[in-house]
């Protein structure tokens, strides 16, 4: 069960975003919850007082001032105006995480929502009761507006559900579970959409798989670097230490240790340098590794943040309007990482060309018997087509904003724009990287498997037993290239 009163850390979401974990609403995150909530219900008695979106309209309608007997109205009427999202549905596991955010968020007590608000958002999450959220139609400030609406809709009973299986209206599930959906009251529905939770989710969800690719790539162009005969020269300590970046640093360390016990690695070699894709894996991979670093940073402050408007501080006696619902800082982390992961693709997809070039003792296109069969050639082509498609999405998106709500929000981040094109990015790269395996693998046939190291021997063996070796041309390469896919989120390293 995890406690709702703490810093949420990245690496400690994976179970709640996967469902095998649910989450509790601490007592203190209870009372913080409704300290704040008293407060503003006393600020709201002085009839002088004129709150944005308390009672106020919304965006460029920030002074049409609303009576406050119709305050509850306008917080649903916010919900379902601003449902209008578009484009694929968002993955459950980004689903449940954007829930838990939004949790968060809400219980660090300046929201100014009920419990009972936060209470359904934690029996949704717990039963896997998941909104339907698309993924387009947020420009990254004033929050996440059009999917954070979508994942609210469920607690006044309006909007579809994933639930147990299939798809229904929300009033259906929450009936099954025998909840009564919630009448909202001032501020509830503003609190519930504004916020940085799509883009937070997205992220966190990126990061996590992130750490997993890089440890993969490092794995696989290990196996890639013995298929290729490479010179350990370029992993010694000594070099990493005289330039001293982190990541350079961790990546020739883990280099060294997946090679360790190798015979090829060591043997006498007949080139004098390796080409940069295997000369500079700790230079490139590492320069991933320092940004993945930087963003966990960024994101893990990210989620332990308030970031919806107005923000009440009731030890301060204030309400304060502000823009902490802004994702500038989400969006070049984003594109950022989006760099990074990207780089991993495309140094990827440069050692599975070298491998399949002929060089080294190996034979083109790694097929034994070349001309009649085309080996593997048309892989290369797709690894090549993918990491083309990445550089294109590589493009910035923070550095675009568009004018919105009649020029009352005239500078927005994109950082949604940013989070969806990033999870492609880092998808595609695990196609990519399960080309080289497949590539590498198949090379390293070609060599003594037996004279690599240990740790590579048993990655190679584990492997062999899901996809074969291609020995000529009519076995299926898709298939293979699936399976290695598969075998990639099967195989613990």
């Amino acid at each position: 069960m995890y406690q709702i009163d703490q810093t949420l850390l990245l690496d400690h979401l994976q179970p709640v975003a996967s469902g095998k974990e649910k989450v509790n609403l601490s007592k203190p995150a209870q009372q913080r919850i409704t300290r704040c909530r008293r407060f503003l219900d006393k600020q709201m008695k002085d009839v002088k007082n004129v709150i944005y979106g308390v009672n106020t309209g919304f965006g460029s309608l920030c002074n049409t001032v609303i009576p406050n007997e119709e305050l509850g109205k306008l917080q649903e009427n916010l919900l379902l105006s601003h449902a209008c999202g578009t484009g694929g549905e968002v993955p459950s596991d980004i689903v449940r995480l954007m829930l838990v955010l939004k949790i968060q968020s809400l219980a660090l007590g300046h929201s100014g929502v009920r419990t009972e608000t936060v209470q359904l958002l934690t029996a949704m999450l717990n039963n896997d009761m998941l909104p339907v959220v698309y993924d387009q139609g947020s420009l990254g400030a004033s929050g996440d507006l059009a999917p954070l609406a979508h994942l609210a809709l469920p607690i006044i009973g309006k909007g579809e559900v994933n639930f147990e299986g299939t798809k229904i209206a929300a009033d259906k599930a929450l009936k099954k579970l025998g909840i009564e959906p919630l009448a909202l009251e001032s501020k509830e529905g503003l609190a519930l959409i504004n916020g940085t939770q799509f883009m937070s989710a997205y992220g966190v969800h990126i990061l996590l798989k992130t750490k997993n690719l890089l440890n993969w790539a490092n794995h696989i162009a290990a196996m890639s670097f013995e298929a290729f005969d490479g010179r350990v020269d370029a992993f010694d300590p000594d070099i990493q230490r005289i330039r001293s970046h982190a990541g350079q640093i961790e990546v020739a360390d883990s280099m060294m240790r997946i090679l360790r016990g190798s015979t090829l690695a060591t043997a006498k070699k007949e080139a004098v340098q390796d080409p940069y894709s295997f000369r500079c894996i700790p230079q490139v991979h590492g320069a991933s590794h320092d940004v993945y670093t930087h963003v966990h940073s960024v994101f893990e402050k990210e989620i332990n943040s308030v970031t919806d408007n107005p923000n009440i501080f009731p030890d301060e006696w204030k309400i304060v309007s502000g823009g902490n619902f802004h994702g500038q800082v989400l969006a070049l982390a984003l594109d950022y990482l989006c760099m990074a992961i990207h780089e991993l693709g495309n140094i990827s997809e440069r050692r599975t060309y070298q491998l399949i070039s002929g060089q080294r003792g190996l034979p083109a296109f790694l097929s034994s018997d070349p001309g009649l069969n085309s080996g593997f050639m048309i892989p290369q082509y797709t690894a090549a087509s993918i990491v083309s498609q990445n550089k294109q999405l590589c493009t910035p998106a923070s550095a675009d904003s568009i004018v919105s709500s009649n020029g009352q929000e005239d500078h927005v981040s994109m950082g949604a724009n940013a989070a969806t094109k990033c999870l492609r990015i880092c998808n595609n790269v695990e196609q990519v990287l399960a080309i080289e395996l497949m590539t590498a693998a198949q090379a390293l046939n070609f060599r003594d498997v037996n004279s690599t190291s240990p740790t590579l021997q048993k990655l190679h063996t584990a492997f062999r037993k899901e996809v074969p070796v291609m020995n000529f041309d009519g076995e299926q390469l898709s298939l293979m290239m699936s399976k290695s896919l598969t075998f990639m989120g099967t195989y613990t390293l």
